[in-house]
């Protein structure tokens, strides 16, 4: 959405001019297999590189602040989930969008920590991203979206707290995998 907005100049202060944005934006995830992973497209067209730049990161909070857009991608999400055996990622998906989810784990991990593994995912894009301009980001991200009005970024009461600030990534899927099989057998 904040990519569509940038792109399309879509005024923040119009209402009128946002809810005609929503409606045009039809978003949709299709597995590459390739990659071994889902990739998202925006009206047909492959956004996931572009939307993991820097210039979509320091903008997307304003965005995920209005509520309109919140709304609008609240339904999307929880159309998407209609079936279960889903597993979505965001920083109010326990909380809001999925309050009744099977399973909740809310990580967390050292912004050091944060910022590096960040850094290194620009890398692997062949973008090169100063550590402390990550550093900040995710700073004012936590902060705008942790006093947000809407659906602020809290931990659900009933959700896992998973500090991955020195766990290695496959460690991290172990233990998710763990707690879902656990719930699967209660």
């Amino acid at each position: 959405v904040t990519y569509y907005f940038l792109e399309n100049f879509v005024n923040l202060t119009n209402p009128k001019g946002i809810k005609e944005a929503l409606d045009k934006i039809h978003l949709s995830f299709i597995f590459n297999p390739k990659i071994g992973k889902s990739e998202i497209y925006l009206n047909n067209q492959n956004v996931e590189n572009e939307i993991r730049k820097m210039y979509i990161s320091n903008e997307v909070s304003r965005f995920s602040a209005i509520p309109e857009i919140r709304r609008s991608m609240v339904g999307l999400q929880q159309k998407m989930g209609k079936k279960k055996g889903l597993v979505m990622e965001g920083r109010d998906i326990g909380s809001v969008v999925f309050p009744d989810a099977e399973l909740k784990v809310f990580f967390t991990a050292d912004l050091d920590v944060r910022a590096f593994r960040r850094q290194l995912e620009y890398f692997e894009k062949k973008q090169s991203v100063n550590l402390d301009d990550i550093k900040h980001n995710l700073t004012e991200r936590d902060r705008i979206d942790s006093s947000r009005e809407d659906s602020p970024l809290v931990k659900p009461n009933d959700a896992y707290l998973m500090d991955t600030t020195f766990l290695a990534f496959d460690e991290q899927v172990e233990y998710v995998l763990n707690l879902a099989v656990s719930k699967m057998i209660s």
